[in-house]
């Protein structure tokens, strides 16, 4: 898969922030990554759960509101987060990669999973999502 450079929105204010960048996303499904930076630990120094959740929340936000055109964007709001914490990264790249398991006209359901590029699973996380109107 690869991202249709016209479907990258610029990036707000926490994504800014944080660092993470879009790098798939197509029907049901979207991939966010973010450099392991020192701005993004705790007080250990590995990265700080709120990290994770946001990373999840937002890869798992996108998986279920594309739809192929930057002029007709869909937004949803979470309204049920659950993150489970696995391990600490040994590589230096989080890559979230999230789908859409379900859902219909208004909510929609997703499911997504925390990785480096070693491999090694750090996090996952489920969702409930609405979508915006207007």
């Amino acid at each position: 898969m690869s991202l249709d450079p016209a479907l990258i929105e610029d990036p707000y204010e926490l994504q800014k922030l944080l660092g993470f960048e879009i790098a798939e996303w197509s029907e049901g499904y979207a991939r966010w990554e973010m450099p392991v930076t020192a701005k993004i630990g705790n007080r250990y120094g590995i990265p700080h759960g709120g990290v994770y959740a946001t990373l999840l929340d937002t890869a798992m936000g996108f998986a279920g509101c594309f739809t192929g055109s930057r002029e007709d964007r869909r937004l949803a709001m979470t309204l049920s987060l659950t993150v489970n914490f696995l391990a600490q990264p040994t590589g230096k790249t989080l890559i979230a990669e999230a789908h859409m398991t379900g859902g219909g006209r208004k909510t929609f359901f997703a499911e997504a999973v925390i990785s480096d590029e070693t491999g090694a699973r750090l996090a996952t996380g489920t969702g409930v999502f609405r979508y915006r109107s207007g």
